[in-house]
């Protein structure tokens, strides 16, 4: 717990053991949806994650990712549960098995928040950064180009992974961009023809990292 939490040495020796009645040890499979929004919003704060991926999706079954939580980041969503008047609704899934420490009490890290100036500028800033995010995915939604778009994922997933070679479907980058699957596979094959991707079956190879940004910052 304690490499985990990104505040743990600001907190006092009776803060750090609140914390630690407050938190449980979960290991969570692939894939498994950990939140749904506010219509059953349990209070759960998780950190220490390895990946995880929240998103917001239509009623039309479409999904598009709003932001991803790595390694040792805090998910916000028990600071958007504890705001009554904040409607944001999003859904949080896992990406991949790891294990989790989660707060299943809002009110312990309410107190927290209450007690430690640290802790409370941080759900702040974290508030403000998360949602931040949303509304530049929203410009980008708005008004940029699906090949910008598209390039702009595959440099972050580049970023993620730390390779060249992606795991990945294109379902699953339709999912991620909140578009069919076919409009993904019709601009992965024009990127393939420009020489910036290859593509095989559940793998996309960046080929010109430089290309991708080029499109990205168009």
């Amino acid at each position: 717990m304690a490499q985990s939490f990104p505040l743990w040495s600001e907190l006092s020796k009776e803060q750090q053991d609140a914390l630690l009645r407050s938190v449980t040890l979960h290991t969570v499979p692939t894939r498994i949806v950990l939140h749904t929004g506010l219509i059953d919003c349990p209070g759960v704060f998780i950190i220490a994650v390895e990946q995880l991926r929240a998103y917001i999706h239509s009623e039309q079954g479409k999904e598009v990712t709003v932001w991803r939580l790595l390694d040792g980041d805090v998910c916000v969503m028990l600071a958007l549960c504890m705001i009554k008047d904040v409607q944001f609704d999003i859904v949080v899934e896992k990406e991949c098995d790891t294990s989790l420490w989660v707060i299943s009490a809002a009110a312990a890290w309410q107190k927290l928040m209450y007690s430690s100036t640290a802790v409370a500028s941080y759900t702040t800033r974290l508030m403000a950064s998360r949602l931040s995010e949303a509304m530049w995915l929203m410009e980008q939604v708005m008004w940029d180009g699906f090949d910008k778009r598209l390039a702009t994922f595959l440099i972050q997933e580049h970023l993620f992974e730390e390779s060249n070679e992606l795991s990945i479907t294109h379902k699953r980058i339709a999912m991620h961009l909140g578009t069919a699957r076919e409009i993904v596979t019709r601009m992965l094959r024009h990127f393939q023809q420009e020489g910036l991707v290859e593509l095989s079956r559940g793998t996309v190879r960046l080929l010109d990292i430089d290309g991708l940004k080029k499109i990205s910052l168009s």
